[in-house]
């Protein structure tokens, strides 16, 4: 699953904005004609509120930086221009909410071992076989 950790400090995003972001980013996973083509339940998006007080950057607190922790571990990257490309798609994607509100941010990409993941006690099916296209259909978990 990609799961995105997005830190910011209170009120950097109104609620309509957290749905507009957690969208974009799950298109890029699921409709967009270079992705990966994943079921949608498999993008998690949390948002981490974190208080001024608590957060630093370069020793200096800040309520004007977002930090985005990304985990891959359904698919990774097989390529250094792969992952560029999909990084310019993700940009792209967070620009309306972040870049164009003045934000200073920053993101990184984890690719995590698939082999050590499961869904609802499930291993997940492999790429792009017929039962993960089951999961896309029904956009859950299912015995296959």
């Amino acid at each position: 699953m990609p799961l995105h950790r997005i830190y910011h400090t209170p009120g950097q995003f109104s609620t309509e904005e957290k749905k507009g972001l957690a969208n974009a980013i799950t298109e890029l996973y699921t409709t967009n004609p270079h992705g990966p083509h994943l079921p949608p339940f498999y993008v998690v998006v949390l948002f981490v509120p974190v208080e001024e007080e608590n957060f630093f950057v370069g020793g200096k607190n800040t309520k004007n930086f977002v930090r985005i922790s990304i985990q891959h571990i359904a698919r990774s990257f097989e390529t250094h221009d792969i992952a560029k490309g999909y990084i310019q798609l993700y940009e792209n994607a967070l620009a309306p909410f972040i870049k164009e509100k003045g934000f200073d941010w920053e993101i990184d990409i984890e690719q995590i071992d698939r082999n050590l993941w499961r869904t609802n006690g499930l291993i997940p099916p492999l790429s792009n076989s017929d039962a993960e296209k089951e999961w896309v259909r029904v956009n859950k978990a299912v015995p296959y």
